[in-house]
């Protein structure tokens, strides 16, 4: 049995590699499927060969060399990759090359794996699924939840998305700037939601999972190297730096949830303040607004108030109007009613929640705020309600704990 301090090691190298070493494989291997079960079967035996032989000097290129080589075994033993010879041979070639020279630097293609997953030929809701689960590493359960969908539905999206990439042979490379257009969007979706679903609490997981929300910074500035002048791009890098900048105030020594109007400002990270409002200001300049951008500005209206108090909440509800205009749903609605409130709109803003009631009806914030602003009007009942769902909903006991301290304030 390996020991649990080697299982944790071969879980960081995972969440830290993953998306880099599948990435390699895609590339080489030319199919998805086949990438994944082949870097599963490297580390299963990583499990076996490091508990006898200890870690390796660079365990992400053991990991590759032994996928590749896995890899090489199931397209032998599956039907499905008959006539493959040629295949089996390259990758035979490239195993031959790794093991007579020093384990070299894994060549970065996550970039390129984004731009395939999120080809026009898929439909959006698919393209942002599938890069979820190939770069981010995120199971279909995370990735379920992040859509508000279920888990065999999502499952079977994610299934056809990779034979229709198969099928159509999609090819795997950056396209040219001039091709971005129809696919940008999407790529600044999925990796703000690479982001999005580390800044979020998770089940057993630490409150901020750092390694998701590096990872999507790490994208983003990417995607800013390639492109230096697209405004969305700097929106939404600095949206996600300045929310990054809270990440030490926003749960306590416990792990409960800190509100942002109760976090302690002297943690927020002031380097990461500055850099974000730069980058702001960069993209605003360039007078092309977007929704990242509006988002970002939001962001930057919050952290710049030195207290609660100071936060400027009619800026706040016009940039929810604009974000409305540019990029509507039931969760920017949502937000913007919150807003309402804040400016003292009460009933407007408690109108505007039970509209989005049908919509929104598996959605833990949604509750939360529905269960505030009713404790605010005095309808003990319904914050009392409201309350349980939410914690019902949520899926972190950190968070459940700051949920039900509210609930029993009513």
């Amino acid at each position: 049995m390996p020991a649990p301090d080697l299982e944790r090691r071969i879980s960081q190298i995972m969440r830290e590699d993953r998306g880099r070493l599948l990435a390699a494989l895609i590339r080489s291997l030319g199919d998805f499927d086949l990438a994944e079960d082949a870097l599963q079967d490297a580390t299963e035996r990583a499990l076996i060969h490091w508990t006898r032989s200890g870690l390796p000097t660079r365990p992400d290129a053991w990991l590759l060399q032994v996928a590749r080589r896995a890899a090489i075994d199931r397209i032998r033993k599956a039907k499905r990759f008959k006539g493959l010879a040629n295949d089996i041979t390259r990758l035979m070639e490239e195993d031959e090359d790794a093991r007579s020279q020093a384990p070299p630097e894994i060549p970065d293609d996550r970039l390129r794996l984004i731009f395939t997953c999120c080809h026009p030929a898929l439909e959006q809701k698919t393209r942002i699924a599938l890069t979820l689960r190939t770069i981010g590493g995120l199971t279909t359960k995370e990735i379920a939840r992040a859509f508000l969908d279920n888990d065999a539905a999502m499952g079977q999206r994610l299934s056809r998305a990779k034979a229709k990439i198969s099928a159509a042979r999609i090819p795997y490379r950056v396209p040219d700037r001039a091709d971005w257009d129809g696919r940008l969007n999407s790529v600044l979706t999925v990796i703000y939601l690479i982001f999005n679903e580390g800044w979020t609490a998770g089940p057993g997981e630490a409150p901020i999972r750092s390694g998701l929300c590096n990872e999507g910074i790490w994208l983003a500035r990417m995607l800013c190297d390639l492109a230096p002048n697209d405004p969305e791009i700097e929106g939404l890098l600095a949206l996600m730096v300045l929310s990054h900048a809270r990440a030490r105030a926003r749960f306590d020594e416990s792990g409960a949830l800190v509100p942002l109007d109760t976090q302690d400002r002297t943690l927020w990270d002031t380097a990461l303040i500055d850099e974000g409002l730069a980058i702001l200001d960069r993209a605003v300049s360039r007078r092309l607004p977007g929704p990242f951008q509006v988002q970002a500005a939001i962001g930057a209206l919050h952290i710049q108030a030195e207290t609660p108090e100071d936060t400027d909440w009619m800026q706040i509800l016009a940039l929810y109007n604009r974000l409305l205009a540019l990029a509507p749903s039931p969760v920017v609605r949502l937000n913007r009613a919150v807003a309402l409130a804040e400016i003292g709109a009460l009933t407007e803003a408690r109108s505007a929640l039970n509209a989005l009631g049908a919509d929104l009806a598996d959605y833990q914030p949604f509750h939360a705020a529905l269960a505030e602003l009713a404790r605010r009007d005095g309808d003990r009942l319904v914050a009392r309600n409201a309350y349980e769902t939410a914690i019902r909903l949520s899926v972190n006991e950190g968070e459940k704990n700051w949920l039900r301290a509210q609930r029993d304030r009513v």
